[in-house]
């Protein structure tokens, strides 16, 4: 049995061999191979800090360029382990989510055969390896759409309630492409506040409620003038550069699962989920579900949004902190997110299916079918992959 892991950095555990047998580690593929304007080929061991290093620096294209999306884990994980279990990041508010069109467009992959062949997977056809969590072939290479580079604004916006935070986030959010431009978007309640103040102080602290974003210094007039708008104070303006001089972290490392991960540090009694809230164009999200929810569970449930796109829409991805008390208690939370018409993507078990799919993908089990015949690849982590299709 094999898995394959990249950097190991996943929070569902897919590095996590169930049946034994070995974890094959690809950080020694770490080559940044070609960069062209609009794209880069690259090995699927790369730090994606590294990739983004390479395509700002390379001089193919003035400025530079800069890739589309990256987890809050940036410098630590690997292009491939983010393409083979990712979903969305920081990016995704501006570029949509992985698995939209043209963000990936190929994806060369290793079968796990007697005599081993090399598949080159384009365009739509990419999706029978993507967040598969390596269960059906071993990535190698990939090709990384890129658009022209921005030195982004590292921005915090305060607010005198989470509901004026992600009343602010829905509209800057479908003001992109519009009248402002930002690669990021994340609120987190003032609860959350304690865990930051010994790197941010007063700036996020725990009488207010935050947004983090990565704004383009083009817009900054525009977006100052709708922080204000929603009665916002900017507590925070900086460059990657500027934050490294200030010893601040960057504002991706504030957002996605990085939140979760500052809590953990300090109180272990945390975990998390991931949900999604319905979106009404020109709305946004039922702000005042959101108030409800946090009525109802109280210190149970510390809300935490990402605003990003997918499918051509608008989305805002729940990642809120949850006490675990015991199984049965988090599971009536997850029933009672469900029951508010909220998806959620459990990332509590072990299988891709129910951890946020919610329904087996043939095209995946189609082609592990002819990848990995013996089935030898992390089993136990896919339901659609059944003991009478193994190959004899």
């Amino acid at each position: 049995m094999s898995r394959f892991a990249g950097g190991g950095t996943g929070n569902y555990g897919q590095c996590v061999p169930l049946e034994g047998g070995v974890i094959l580690d690809v950080t020694g593929l770490n080559r940044v191979i070609k960069i062209e304007p609009g794209s880069a080929l690259v090995e699927a061991g790369c730090l994606i800090v590294d990739v983004e290093r390479a395509v700002r620096n390379d001089p193919c294209v003035k400025g530079g360029q800069e890739i589309l999306m990256f987890p809050s884990t940036r410098d630590i994980a690997t292009i491939g382990g983010f393409i083979a279990g990712g979903y969305a990041g920081a990016g995704s508010v501006r570029n949509g989510i992985l698995k939209d069109a043209s963000n990936v467009t190929m994806i060369r992959v290793v079968t796990l055969e007697e005599t081993p062949r090399i598949i080159e997977l384009k365009d739509a056809d990419i999706q029978k390896v993507h967040h598969a969590y390596g269960t059906n072939g071993i990535i190698t290479q990939l090709r990384l759409s890129l658009k022209p580079a921005v030195d982004w604004v590292h921005h915090i916006a305060l607010f005198d309630s989470y509901s004026d935070a992600l009343r602010f986030g829905c509209e800057a959010t479908e003001a992109i492409h519009k009248s402002v431009d930002a690669f990021l978007i994340t609120a987190v309640e003032r609860r959350i506040a304690p865990y930051y103040e010994s790197e941010f102080g007063d700036r996020f602290p725990a009488n207010k409620d935050a947004v983090f974003s990565m704004v383009n210094p083009n817009c900054m007039t525009a977006w100052r003038a709708l922080v204000n708008k929603h009665q916002g104070i900017e507590s925070m303006a900086f460059t990657e550069s500027q934050l490294k001089s200030e010893k601040l972290s960057p504002a991706f490392e504030c957002a996605y699962n990085h939140t979760t991960l500052i809590a953990l540090k300090q109180d272990k009694s945390w975990t998390n989920l991931q949900t999604v809230a319905p979106w009404t164009p020109g709305v946004g999200i039922d702000i005042a579900l959101v108030e409800k929810q946090m009525q109802r569970w109280g210190d149970e449930v510390l809300m935490h949004h990402e605003f990003g796109r997918q499918f051509g829409g608008c989305v805002a991805f729940g990642l809120p902190l949850v006490s675990f008390f015991g199984k049965d208690r988090l599971y009536e939370i997850i029933a009672e997110f469900e029951q508010d018409g909220c998806m959620v993507f459990d990332n509590h078990v072990v299988t891709i299916e129910d951890g946020g799919m919610k329904e087996i993908d043939t095209n995946q089990i189609d082609f592990k079918r002819i990848a990995d015949p013996h089935g030898l690849m992390n089993p136990g982590k896919t339901r659609g992959w059944l003991p009478e299709m193994v190959c004899p």
